[in-house]
């Protein structure tokens, strides 16, 4: 007889990462159950690919509903233009307005919540610290923070039980997440990670996500499966 599974809550956005990141704890043995939000984002045609993607490895995928454009302050969930750019050179190091404040401290709760009443002692999260665009919810300082919170707010881990917050791709170039996901059988074709797609799910191809995407694939020696506006 086998010892059940692990199981690991996976933040799922539809993105690229998220979806290396599902890969990832599948490929560890992990019974994965996928947690997606809709916030009030101008891009929630992700949440189809978030859809896509779970159905095909998570044994069961919640899209939670909060409003953070409520609270407004980014290009994301206001009406506040997404800076377009035509080449990735002319991105800077400051942190645009596509940050949504505290986005990832958000999602990081919920699916804390859920990982308690499932019993399961680890999350997943895409979160990256090269190629991006310099959030400080997606740096180690912040994994590491989170982590030390967790192990203090839950029953778990009064008792004891140690909960983990992996972020496997917290240290890889996009190149290198677009590789490994590669090996692991991901279909980038299903996962999106432009900020302004077309009414028709088309990629803008200029906002600073898009550029680092195919920046990626570009360094991978890859093509990009994804369908852009200019195509």
């Amino acid at each position: 007889m086998t010892d059940a599974k692990k199981k690991a809550v996976v933040l799922l956005s539809g993105g690229l990462d998220s979806a290396t990141v599902m890969a990832q704890a599948l490929n560890e043995g992990y019974e994965v159950y996928a947690v997606s939000f809709f916030y009030g984002q101008r891009h929630s045609i992700e949440l189809d690919c978030a859809t896509d993607q779970a159905f095909a490895g998570a044994v069961e995928h919640k899209i939670v509903d909060i409003d953070l454009s409520s609270f407004g302050g980014s290009a994301l969930t206001t009406d506040i233009d997404v800076p377009k750019h035509d080449q990735i050179e002319e991105l800077t190091d400051e942190i645009p307005i596509t940050y949504v404040p505290a986005r990832n401290t958000v999602f990081l709760s919920y699916a804390l919540a859920w990982a308690e009443v499932l019993e399961s002692f680890d999350i997943f999260i895409g979160v990256n610290a090269l190629d991006y665009s310099g959030y400080p919810d997606c740096r180690p300082e912040f994994i590491t923070a989170f982590e030390t919170m967790a192990n203090l707010a839950t029953v778990a881990g009064v008792q004891g039980k140690k909960l983990s917050i992996h972020a496997p791709l917290i240290n890889l170039t996009k190149a290198e997440i677009i590789q490994l996901g590669l090996s692991l059988g991901v279909d980038y074709a299903k996962t999106t990670s432009c900020y302004d797609p077309a009414p028709d799910g088309r990629s803008c191809g200029h906002c600073e996500s898009c550029l680092l995407r195919l920046k990626g694939f570009k360094d991978a020696g890859e093509s990009d499966p994804r369908v852009y506006v200019e195509d």
